[in-house]
């Protein structure tokens, strides 16, 4: 899954994406283009399900300290059935 977040309409930038359960969500390929816009894709395990929190983080890019979560998606990760 692509996961594409539009610019933001306040003066923060989009700054990094993080999975809670990497094993079972892998966040990669993140790119920010100039325009703002955020590109990330979303990778799930298939053998085995649960849910993890996908974490968008953005900040100001004069302003020092840590960039904060602004966007979150739950992600339900269900296996198909092997047999039947």
């Amino acid at each position: 899954m692509t996961l594409v977040l539009r610019p933001r309409p306040d003066d923060k930038r989009w700054k990094a994406v993080r999975s809670s359960a990497p094993a079972l969500v892998v966040a990669s390929g993140w790119r920010l283009d100039a325009d703002g816009t955020a590109h990330a894709t979303l990778r799930c395990a298939g053998t085995r399900g649960g849910e993890a929190l996908v974490t968008v983080t953005a900040g100001a890019p004069d302003v020092a300290g840590a960039a904060r979560p602004a966007f979150t998606l739950d992600v339900r990760v269900v296996p198909y059935a092997r047999e039947g």
